[in-house]
């Protein structure tokens, strides 16, 4: 299997924020990965985005790899040099801030599946066409769930009947 890579050095980003991102692609075709990358809102997006279509580049330039069957092998990111500054705090103190970078390395690879799909799938084509169909047995369809029966009402209360009283002798 062949590969191609592409790095980015000393991205002003925490190494956190990005791994983030590298996390979403790693393992996902070129293109499903460069998709996703576009319509990600996250800042690290862009520049990884761009470091991947670079290394999909140097595939297709410098290795004859075919596009569609790239896939991301392999994204890692390091840490990178930290910038030290500091800020004034209440009583004269002062607060280190840590302005930290990123070192991204991407690693394309052809995908051995596609590769040999493409050059298969005339041949699967014209196999299916001159092949009869083979009847095959259907599941049994499944049986829609049991309406559950209405609750039942409690039946109306009759009205006592009334007892006779002396008066009501007619």
């Amino acid at each position: 299997m062949e590969t191609a890579k592409a790095t980015l050095r000393t991205l002003r980003m925490s190494p956190r924020k990005v791994r983030l991102i590298a996390d979403l692609v790693r393992g996902q075709q070129v293109d499903v990965a460069l998709a996703q990358l576009w319509h990600n809102k996250k800042a690290a997006a862009r520049p990884v985005r761009k470091l991947i279509e670079s290394a999909a580049a140097n595939a297709v330039n410098n290795h004859n790899l075919q596009r569609d069957a790239l896939f991301v092998q392999t994204i890692t990111v390091d840490d990178g040099p930290t910038m030290k500054r500091f800020q004034p705090r209440a009583h004269g103190r002062a607060t280190m801030l840590r302005k930290r970078s990123s070192h991204v390395n991407v690693v394309v690879a052809e995908k051995a599946e596609l590769k040999k799909e493409e050059k298969k799938a005339p041949a699967k084509k014209a196999a299916a066409k001159t092949e009869k169909p083979a009847t095959e047995k259907k599941a049994p369809a499944k049986k829609p769930a049991a309406k559950k029966p209405a609750a039942k009402k409690a039946p109306a209360k009759k009205a006592a009947p009334k007892k006779e009283t002396k008066n009501d002798k007619s």
